[in-house]
This record gives structure tokens, C-alpha cells and sequence, in this order.
């Protein structure tokens, strides 16, 4: 991703960031998966913003961004709280409040929506449709490339998690070659 891909892509979502009030909890105990596209992508802004983090990623069922000892990802300032990496953060930090499962059985990508009592932005998109169908547009486009780009057992392993504060509010058919990788 060129520096110019990167900005077009922060103007999808940063004013959706930027109508949240509760200062970054969603970079608390979160574990976005990354693709090896996006590692590159991330480790190449890293080193053209000169910006160090040592050994930034975890890998267990999936790769994520490591946590800090606080439970805070690796990529937030702590000093800020902002994110560092916010014009390449991953795909799932992009589309949050906004969340996916994949139903096999009827070749359905289903999206959710995670409730206000956990995510502040979510009650705020919730209320306002203009900006949710705006932010949908974005995080329906970050998901897809996530889930695309994603190797079978990183992906099996991302739906396996248990998202229970959350509401289904749309579905879409999800294409062959991800149904393919998932049976």
C-alpha cells in the first residue's frame, strides 16, 4: 500500500474514529487478526514514519498486534492514547463497532453490530444512520479483503471467537473461494 492508498483508505473510517468519546477502549483486550499483507503493510509504515516497536506481533491461532503489559495493543501511545499505525491499523480496528460471521450452511457473510454497553461508537451509529451506512461501506470493504486475504485456519480460528454483545443487522453472500476455505 502506497502512502496515497493509505490516506484514501483513513478517509473511509477517520470520521467515523472520530465520533467516539471514550478514549480508545476498543484498543483494550482486543486481538484484530492480520493478514501477511497488512504485517507488510504496517511494518513498511513503521519504518517510513521511523516509528519502533519491537516484536509487534503475537501468533497463536492467528497473528495480532501484541498487547502491552496494561492489555492495551502494542500499537497505542500510551502517552496519547492514539494509535500509531491509524492510517494502517488492521481491517477489523477499522470497521469495529461493526463485526462478522461467516454462515457456511447458507453462503451468508452476516454483520453485527456490537452493543452500546460495550462500544460507545456503537450506540452513537446506531442512533445516527447516515454515518452507520457510511461506516458499513468501509467496514463491509475491510472485512471482505481480511477475510479473503486470511489463510483458512486464521480464519476458522477469527469466527471461532464468541461475540455475544452483538446484533445482526444485515447479510450479504459471501463469495465461493472463502466458502471453499472454510469447508
Amino acid at each position: 500500500m502506497q502512502a496515497d492508498d493509505a490516506g484514501n483508505r483513513e478517509d473511509d473510517f477517520s470520521d467515523t474514529c472520530s465520533l467516539c468519546k471514550t478514549g480508545w477502549s476498543c484498543c483494550l483486550g482486543t486481538r484484530p487478526p492480520i493478514s501477511n499483507s497488512r504485517k507488510s503493510i504496517i511494518e513498511a509504515f513503521l519504518k517510513q514514519h521511523g516509528i519502533v516497536v519491537e516484536d509487534a506481533f503475537a501468533e497463536e491461532e492467528y497473528r495480532f498486534p501484541k498487547e502491552q503489559s496494561d492489555g492495551y495493543c502494542v500499537f497505542r501511545d500510551a502517552k496519547t492514547g492514539l494509535c500509531v499505525i491509524h492510517p494502517v491499523k488492521p481491517e477489523t480496528c477499522v470497521a469495529g463497532p461493526v463485526t462478522f460471521d461467516i454462515n457456511v450452511d447458507n453462503g451468508k457473510i452476516e454483520w453485527f453490530l456490537k452493543f452500546e454497553t460495550l462500544c460507545q461508537l456503537a450506540g452513537v451509529l446506531s442512533r445516527n444512520k447516515s454515518p452507520l451506512k457510511r461506516h458499513f461501506e468501509s467496514a463491509k470493504k475491510e472485512i471482505l479483503r481480511l477475510v479473503y486475504e486470511l489463510d483458512a485456519g486464521a480464519l476458522r480460528a477469527v469466527l471461532a471467537k464468541d461475540e455475544p454483545e452483538t446484533f445482526k443487522f444485515a447479510e450479504d453472500e459471501v463469495g465461493k473461494r472463502v466458502l471453499d476455505k472454510l469447508r
